[in-house]
C-alpha cells in the first residue's frame, strides 16, 4: 500500500486534460460551473457568480469565478468535450459523479452520455439551509449524476452507498469557495473510488474533492482555472496529505 499523492494543475480544464495519461484515473468526481442561475440570456450573463449562487445574507466575500455564462448549446458542446477527455483518462469501470442543479440536470445527463459514459442514476443532495421560494417549493436539493465507464465492477469496490445525502455547505472560516460542497458529503462520495485509487477533478475549486480523497487514502489529480482558488486548493491539499 502506497501513500496517497496529489497533483493540482492550474489552467483551463479542457486544455490540461489533453495532457493527462490515458487510463490513469479510477474515478471522476467534479462540480463544474453550472452556467445556471437564470432562465434568460440576460439573467444568465448579467449576474456575477456570487449574485447567482450566494444568498444576499451571506457573511463572506469569496471571489467570483469565470466560465459560468455559456448558453445551453455551448454548455452541452463544452461539457461533452470535457467529459470525453475524462472518459479517456479513466480506467474501465471507473465511476463518474457530476454535480448539477435542477436547471442543468437534463443537459448534463445528455453530455455525459454523448461523451461515452453509461448513466446509472441520480443521487440527490439535500441542503437543510436553502433559499425559500414564495408560492412554491424550496429549492432544497442539488443532484449528483452517477455514471460509469462501462460496467460497474463491484468486486473491486464492494460498497453499499446511500442514494440520498443531507449536509449543509460550510460556513465561516471553513468556507473557501462560493459553491463549495460540504466536506462530510465529499468524504462519503469518494468511497465510490476503489481503495488506493486516483480521483480526478477537472474543476477542483478550493480542493474539497481532493481533501476528501486524500483523507480516504485515495490519490488526487485536479485542475483549476482560477489562480486564487488554485492557491487555496494547494494549501488545503498540503494540509490533508
Amino acid at each position: 500500500m502506497t501513500s496517497p499523492s496529489w497533483q493540482l494543475h492550474r489552467g483551463d480544464a479542457l486544455t490540461v486534460l489533453h495532457t493527462l495519461a490515458t487510463g490513469s484515473a479510477d474515478a471522476v468526481i467534479t462540480d463544474p460551473p453550472y452556467c445556471s442561475g437564470g432562465l434568460t440570456t440576460a439573467q444568465r450573463t448579467g449576474q456575477s457568480t456570487r449574485g447567482k449562487y450566494v444568498s444576499s445574507t451571506a457573511q463572506h466575500q469569496l471571489a467570483d469565478f469565470d466560465g459560468d455564462t455559456r448558453d445551453q448549446r455551448g454548455y452541452f458542446a463544452w461539457m461533452s468535450l470535457v467529459l470525453g477527455q475524462c472518459y479517456r483518462i479513466s480506467r474501465t469501470s471507473a465511476p463518474l459523479l457530476l454535480f448539477t442543479d435542477w436547471r442543468q440536470l437534463p443537459v448534463n445527463s445528455d453530455a455525459l452520455q454523448a461523451a461515452g459514459w453509461t448513466w446509472r442514476g441520480i443521487v440527490p443532495w439535500h441542503k437543510p439551509i436553502a433559499r425559500p421560494s414564495k408560492g412554491g417549493f424550496k429549492r432544497a436539493c442539488e443532484y449528483v449524476l452517477w455514471a460509469t465507464k462501462g460496467p460497474v465492477d463491484a468486486a473491486r469496490n464492494p460498497v453499499y452507498l446511500p442514494g440520498l445525502y443531507s449536509a449543509s455547505q460550510p460556513r465561516g472560516s471553513k468556507r473557501f469557495h462560493i459553491t463549495q460542497k460540504p466536506d462530510e458529503l465529499m468524504r462519503e462520495l469518494v468511497k465510490v473510488c476503489v481503495p488506493d485509487g486516483t480521483v480526478l477533478d477537472p474543476f477542483a475549486g478550493s480542493g474539497s474533492t481532493g481533501v476528501a480523497a486524500l483523507t480516504a487514502g485515495r490519490s488526487f489529480v485536479g485542475v483549476e482555472l482560477s489562480e486564487r482558488y488554485a492557491e487555496t486548493a494547494r494549501e488545503r491539499l498540503a494540509l490533508a496529505a
